[in-house]
């Protein structure tokens, strides 16, 4: 069962609030994002998949009488839409989500990362892991901030967590997936965990969940006929942290990367410059992000 006090009511955080995050490593905004913006994201979604926003190497060529849905079926996710979206990158410094993450991390907060689901029926989850395995901060102030674009259940792929995961303080032990629920070849070791610790997140369109980079999550195949699953994820961190991420290994490794979007207060290292080498790509249907993982 979740607590009360990890429920932002209103957009405005209590001191509760933050000792909730602290504590047990996540929060939820009950609408957080109006229905006019969720109904802006919807049709954003369709117009990136269809190639309308530009292409993407694997991005198939959508016919015009092809339906949206069965678009979106063909696909999983898309990784930094913020980069050919306008709308998805002014979503990364819409004003509840900042003010919620100035309050739980720093004044000062700069995004890296943007990610958009579309989860369809039948789709693989995502195993047990932890954001900051995969995106590494020197201060542990990674967060994921996950915008519910659709309603998110139990049956079609919601979020699970593990509540208070996160004061562990460490990358858990990774070992091979052998669970058809997950696309990912490999996961976290979750063995010392009773089952009741396991707790699905279901949350409205609209719904914002922020969870810490050490915070334990997962999500389970879509199991309905038709019901899509779509979220936009996007990952914060403070901005005095460097960022010591080659995305994967995609890029030569830095002790600072600079692509980024400051979204609130200042940028300590702003006398580094910005640069712009991350791309946009669909995400695979069997997922290995870092090699030797």
């Amino acid at each position: 069962m979740i607590s009360q006090h990890a429920y932002v009511k209103s957009g405005a955080v209590t001191p509760e609030n933050i000792a909730h995050y602290r504590d047990q490593g996540f929060l939820i905004a009950p609408g957080l994002m109006t229905p006019d913006e969720i109904e802006a994201l919807k049709k954003e979604t369709v117009s990136i998949f269809r190639g309308e926003r530009g292409q993407i190497p694997g991005l198939i060529e959508a016919s015009g009488d092809e339906s949206d849905e069965a678009v979106l079926r063909k696909y999983v996710a898309i990784h930094f839409p913020h980069k050919i979206s306008p709308l998805i990158k002014a979503s990364l410094v819409h004003r509840n989500v900042t003010d919620i993450l100035t309050q739980i991390v720093s004044p000062n907060i700069k995004c890296m990362q943007s990610m958009l689901f579309v989860k369809a029926p039948g789709k693989a989850g995502q195993a047990w892991h932890q954001d900051e395995y995969y995106i590494p901060t020197r201060d542990k102030s990674l967060v994921g901030v996950w915008i519910a674009i659709d309603d998110a259940t139990v049956d079609n792929g919601c979020l699970w967590i593990i509540p208070g995961s996160n004061k562990e303080g460490y990358i858990r032990k990774r070992i091979i997936n052998q669970d058809r629920e997950y696309a990912d070849v490999d996961t976290v070791d979750i063995s010392d965990y009773p089952a009741d610790k396991k707790i699905p997140v279901e949350v409205k369109s609209g719904f914002v969940v922020f969870f810490n980079g050490y915070t334990l999550h997962s999500s389970l195949s879509n199991k309905t006929d038709h019901q899509f699953r779509t979220a936009l994820v996007n990952h914060y961190m403070s901005a005095e942290s460097m960022l010591p991420w080659d995305q994967d290994g995609k890029l030569p490794l830095t002790e600072d990367l600079r692509d980024i979007v400051m979204v609130a207060g200042n940028d300590p290292y702003a006398y580094k410059g910005l640069v712009d080498v991350n791309k946009p790509y669909l995400r695979p249907e069997i997922l290995k992000i870092k090699a030797g993982s």
